[in-house]
C-alpha cells in the first residue's frame, strides 16, 4: 500500500524563510514572516523552489530504474562499488520505507532524476544518527540537486531528533565532498575513503512548518505531473484510435 503522507497540513498561505541553515531560529523566523505581512508591497525575488518529496513503497521501481541509468562509474561513487543491476536490486528492495527517509526529485516527465536516502542508526538510547547517501542522473547536474537533497535530509533529520549525521564518500568524489562542506561537515580521510559528520542543532517550530509546507508543495507538484501524463496518454490514445477508424473508412 502507498506510504501515508505523514506532512499533512492543512491550508498555508505564506511561504516561510530557508532554514536548510541549522543556525536558524525560531526567534529569526518569525521576525522573518512579521515583516512580510508588515510590508505588503515590498517583494523580493524568491529563490527558486525544487520540489523535493518524500518516496514510499509505490516508489520502489522508479528508485531502480533511476540508479540503474547510473553509469559503473557512478554507481562506483554512489556505492564505494561498481554495482550491477543485480546488486541495485537487492539494495532497493531492502529500502524500509517505514524506518528510513527516501527524498525524490521527478522531472516534468515523471522520470526520477535525483534522490536521496537518510539511514538511520541503529536506536542505542544514546545520541541518534543517520547516514546521508545521494545521487543525480548526469543529464540533471550542475543544478544543485544534490545540494538541496542534502538540505533536505538535514533539515527532516533535525525534525525527527537526529542530531549527527554522517557522510561516507570515497576521497575522490570530490561532488559529494562538495556538498558535505557546504552543509558545514568536517572530515577525516582514511586512505581511499572519507567520512564526513555534522553537528546537528535541535529543531525549531520554523523547520516543522518549513518542512511541512515543501513536502505540500511538492506531493502538489507530482500529481500535477501525474494527472498531465496521464492526460496526454489519453488524448495519444483517441488520436491514434481516430486514425486507424479514419484510414478503414477511407480503406471501405
Amino acid at each position: 500500500m502507498p506510504r501515508e503522507n505523514p506532512y499533512s497540513l492543512g491550508t498555508m498561505t505564506k511561504i516561510l524563510p530557508n532554514t536548510m541553515n541549522p543556525a536558524a531560529s525560531d526567534k529569526a523566523a518569525s521576525g522573518a514572516v512579521l515583516r512580510a505581512f508588515a510590508q505588503p508591497g515590498v517583494s523580493k525575488k524568491p529563490a527558486v523552489m525544487v520540489p523535493i518529496r518524500s518516496l514510499g513503497e509505490n516508489h520502489r521501481a522508479r528508485i531502480a530504474g533511476h540508479l540503474k541509468a547510473l553509469d559503473a562509474h557512478d554507481r562506483y561513487y554512489r556505492f564505494g562499488f561498481a554495482a550491477n543491476d543485480e546488486q541495485i536490486d537487492r539494495y532497493v528492495n531492502g529500502l524500509d520505507f517505514d524506518h528510513d527517509e527516501i527524498f525524490g526529485i521527478y522531472n516534468r516527465h515523471l522520470v526520477l532524476i535525483a534522490m536521496a536516502h537518510l539511514a538511520y542508526a541503529a536506536d542505542t538510547g544514546a545520541v541518534r544518527s543517520a547516514e546521508f547517501g545521494v545521487s543525480v542522473l548526469p543529464q540533471s547536474r550542475g543544478r544543485h540537486y544534490g545540494s538541496r537533497l542534502f538540505e533536505r535530509a538535514v533539515m527532516h533529520a533535525r525534525n525527527v531528533g537526529v542530531s549527527k549525521l554522517y557522510v561516507h564518500v570515497l576521497s575522490e568524489n570530490k561532488a559529494m565532498l562538495k556538498i558535505a562542506s557546504h552543509g558545514g561537515a568536517t572530515f577525516v580521510r582514511d586512505g581511499a575513503e572519507t567520512e564526513g559528520h555534522l553537528l546537528l542543532p535541535p529543531a525549531t517550530l520554523n523547520t516543522h512548518l518549513t518542512e511541512m509546507f515543501e513536502e505540500q508543495l511538492a506531493q502538489a507538484n507530482y500529481r500535477i505531473k501525474l494527472q498531465s501524463r496521464q492526460f496526454q496518454n489519453t488524448l495519444a490514445s483517441l488520436q491514434s484510435n481516430w486514425w486507424r477508424g479514419n484510414g478503414a473508412e477511407k480503406r471501405d
